[in-house]
């Protein structure tokens, strides 16, 4: 579920309460979360809705100034459904990515996670290039570091995305950058 920046902002400063998606079945479900870059998201409900039932207040709670507001932006096909979300908290990667102070017990499972990553990959070990190369490369845009090693900028972004699930790396306006775990871990890698 694609959620804009302004709508996130807005559910995160408690002013959006409710998103309307049509769907042929739910894509989301209740007590799932999703992480965002203004936190995690929580789903509170599912529920279908008629567009003939939408009400001032449903039109309110998803930031529309009227129901036919609300209405005119459900698009597409499928039944509509109204999701209740609510901000559960800050992102953990970001406590994750800031902490520096790596204990023996992080090395050894941040090791383990990078060789399980590097083994499993059709095309072999990458996590220490792409890691160097965005040290190196701090703000260079996705396409452009995929374009240095000869690979598609999708797999690259979905790689990327692994390091930062990690804590290693972090998105940038444009581009990545290495985050403090990622150079403290770096510092320690003989090489």
């Amino acid at each position: 579920m694609l959620i804009r920046r302004p709508v996130l902002e807005a559910i995160a400063a408690g002013e959006i309460t409710a998103l309307f998606r049509r769907w042929d079945r739910p894509r989301v479900r209740v007590g799932g979360t999703r992480r965002t870059s203004v936190g995690v998201l929580e789903v509170l409900a599912v529920e279908p809705v008629a567009a003939s039932r939408l009400t001032a207040a449903d039109a309110r709670s998803a930031g529309f100034p009227t129901v036919a507001a609300l209405r005119a932006a459900q698009t597409g096909s499928g039944r509509l459904y109204r999701i209740t979300v609510r901000l559960a908290g800050e992102d953990p990667r970001i406590a994750l990515r800031s902490r520096s102070d790596l204990t023996a017990d992080d090395r050894a499972g941040i090791a383990a996670r990078l060789a399980r990553l590097d083994a499993a990959s059709r095309t072999g070990p990458w996590t220490g290039t792409v890691l160097a190369l965005i040290a190196a490369n701090e703000g260079v845009r996705a396409p452009d570091l995929a374009q240095r090693l000869g690979r598609e900028t999708l797999p690259f972004k979905r790689d990327v995305r692994k390091l930062k699930e990690l804590g290693l790396t972090e998105s940038l306006e444009v581009g990545y950058r290495i985050s403090p775990r990622g150079r403290a871990w770096l510092a320690g890698v003989p090489g």
